[in-house]
């Protein structure tokens, strides 16, 4: 195993979600986070986001989902445990379900959030 492929322990989780991750928990041995969506588009928006960052980091979680709601959940299977690689897809994942370009400025508007009709994301 590589150093990165070392499990950190549970405290150093803990306190690295609070401050890295405040959206994230820590139980079972998995670091997690519950995205709710407005139903059943945003649901597969946020799965397949998840799965394409997934798969260019060649690192899975597990994910549960229903209709308004997706659960990321991730651990280093090799090191049994939580591990810098997780913190680093789940800060990615972060960034990308949560980006809201128009909270930004600039010239990209972001999703309409007066109309429902286009709502996906429920934004912490």
């Amino acid at each position: 195993m590589t150093k990165e492929e070392t499990a950190l322990p549970e405290n150093e989780v803990v306190e690295r979600l609070a401050r890295e991750l405040p959206h994230w928990r820590y139980e079972n041995g998995w670091i997690r986070r519950k995205y709710k969506t407005h139903g059943w588009k945003g649901t597969l928006m946020v799965i397949n986001t998840v799965g394409h960052l997934s798969e260019a980091a060649w690192h899975h979680p597990d994910i549960a989902a229903s209709y308004a709601w997706v659960e990321v959940k991730l651990m280093t299977h090799t090191a049994k445990g939580v591990t810098d690689k997780d913190f680093v897809l789940a800060r990615k994942i972060e960034d990308v379900v949560c980006w809201r370009p128009g909270k930004e400025g600039g010239p990209l508007e972001g999703t309409p959030e007066t109309d429902q009709r286009f709502a996906y994301i429920k934004y912490d």
